[in-house]
């Protein structure tokens, strides 16, 4: 069964609202030196394979702690950036409740407790973070993608 919507993780969805800013500030964003231009691209091209892409409270709230590390005047442009993404979304709430009953809570924190609650099959979560992956993964196998899989193709 094809996906009809991806959860992204904080990090992706950092990629994804300073490389809709400027592919140029990618390479200036502290928390993006491992990606590139071209690692924003596959993010776009693979959630243009889906009518709607998922969020978390959780994972717009890291977003936007991260966002707010780079330096004025770009900072208010990206914060304008996560507007849209938010106004573009579907924001799923999880319970901080149900979120720290998760296995993975005490090695993984929050956010990522929130993404496994709603991570499936037909909500795929997309991650870079290996740990948040094999935590999926192990739930079952189609609940997760590991982007950095994708980078390599």
């Amino acid at each position: 069964m094809p996906a009809l919507g991806y959860f992204i993780d904080a990090n992706l969805l950092l990629l994804l609202v300073v490389g809709s800013v400027n592919r140029e500030a990618i390479s200036r964003h502290r928390r993006l030196r491992a990606f590139t231009a071209d690692d924003y691209q596959i993010l776009l091209d693979l959630i243009g394979q889906v009518p709607r892409v998922l969020v978390t409270p959780n994972t717009l709230t890291e977003t936007s702690n991260l966002l707010g590390q780079h330096r004025e005047p770009e900072r208010s442009v990206f914060f304008e950036g996560l507007r849209f993404l938010i106004e573009h979304t579907e924001e799923v709430v999880v319970a901080s409740t149900e979120a720290s009953h998760n296995q993975a809570f005490t090695r993984l924190g929050l956010t990522d407790g929130a993404l496994l609650e709603v991570a499936t099959a037909e909500h795929p979560l997309v991650t870079v973070d290996l740990d948040l992956y094999l935590a999926a993964a192990s739930a079952d196998p189609e609940s997760a993608i590991n982007f950095t899989h994708l980078r390599d193709l």
